[in-house]
């Protein structure tokens, strides 16, 4: 079904979930609307930015989400259906380590900021030698709940949110449960690139547009707690397969302690065999790693894996 287009204003942001926020747009199944975002710090960051800015944040100005969408029809227990048309990165973005958090927040306590050129639309470089591929999608897609607000954007809802799934690029449709009437959909956080788990807390953090198409299923929503999405063929993995992976992997019967593990031996790999220091290591893991349950059914002790695409070594 086509339908008409709109465009959201880059100054209509929230930075809180609230179902009681006035739609930017109402739009009818079938519409197209255009967004445009500023990174996740809303401009407190900038190309120059020393790493001590990161202690300064403003919280209240993270996440600033374009929306709310409201989509004509939609009602509890309805699917909104969003169609990722187009994500462009704009020039510039960043990633970095925020002290407190991260997987491995005790291992890396000082701020740290790297700043990554765009331009070229293809890679970011960390090095000369290691490109990361630019595979570009929104941190945080999704709608209001039932819940009062306002309710903080950084961790996920039952109406998703800030899922940071690196799968949701341009062809993918992703399907949200719908929880108020309109659905009060909104998004942004965006990221130039990332690797599954997003370790240190970052992705390639950027300014973006983006096109999305809203449809609605009636009837279909998923549960609470829960998101589905379809990617289309050979969407995401062909880069970063090119020339295979290094792999890590810590067995013991606590997933975070494995997770932690397997990182920090990717880590020290990297040391070792790239002469990365730590910080640029980690940083790299969060752009270019992927986190993997490797088994979860041989009791008493699962095995976790980080896959580092080497494809990023030219």
């Amino acid at each position: 079904m086509v339908g008409n287009e709109h465009a959201i204003d880059r100054a209509k942001v929230h930075y809180k979930w609230d179902r009681s926020l006035e739609p930017a747009v109402e739009i009818e199944p079938g519409d197209v609307v255009h967004f445009e975002t500023e990174e996740v710090t809303d401009g407190q960051l900038k190309p120059d930015s020393p790493a001590s800015d990161l202690l300064n944040l403003d919280f209240d100005r993270l996440y600033p989400l374009a929306g709310p969408v409201f989509v004509k029809g939609a009602e509890p227990g309805d699917a909104l259906e969003v169609e990722i048309l187009e994500l462009r990165p704009l020039d510039w973005g960043w990633a970095g380590l925020i002290p407190g958090l991260g997987l491995l927040a005790e291992d890396f306590p000082e701020p740290y900021l790297r700043v990554f050129d765009l331009k070229n639309g293809e890679f970011a470089a960390l090095r000369d030698d290691i490109r990361i591929p630019i595979q570009p999608f929104c941190g945080t897609m999704g709608v209001a709940t039932d819940e009062a607000g306002p309710v903080d954007v950084l961790p996920p809802t039952k109406g998703a949110g800030n899922v940071d799934t690196r799968h949701l690029t341009a062809g993918t449709r992703l399907r949200l449960p719908v929880f108020v009437s309109g659905g009060l959909f909104s998004a942004g956080d965006c990221h130039a690139a990332q690797g599954d788990g997003e370790v240190c807390v970052t992705g390639i953090e950027c300014p973006m547009r983006f096109s999305l198409r809203f449809n609605l299923l009636k009837g279909a929503a998923p549960r609470p707690w829960s998101y589905q999405f379809t990617t289309p063929p050979g969407s995401l993995q062909a880069r970063s397969d090119r020339a295979g992976y290094l792999a890590m992997t810590a067995l013991g019967p606590d997933l975070m302690e494995n997770a932690k593990n397997s990182v920090r031996d990717l880590i020290g790999w990297l040391g070792r065999e790239r002469g990365l220091g730590a910080p640029d290591a980690y940083i790299l893991c969060s752009l270019a790693a992927d986190l993997k349950i490797s088994q979860i059914v041989d009791q008493p002790n699962w095995g976790v894996s980080a896959y580092l695409s080497l494809g990023v070594f030219t």
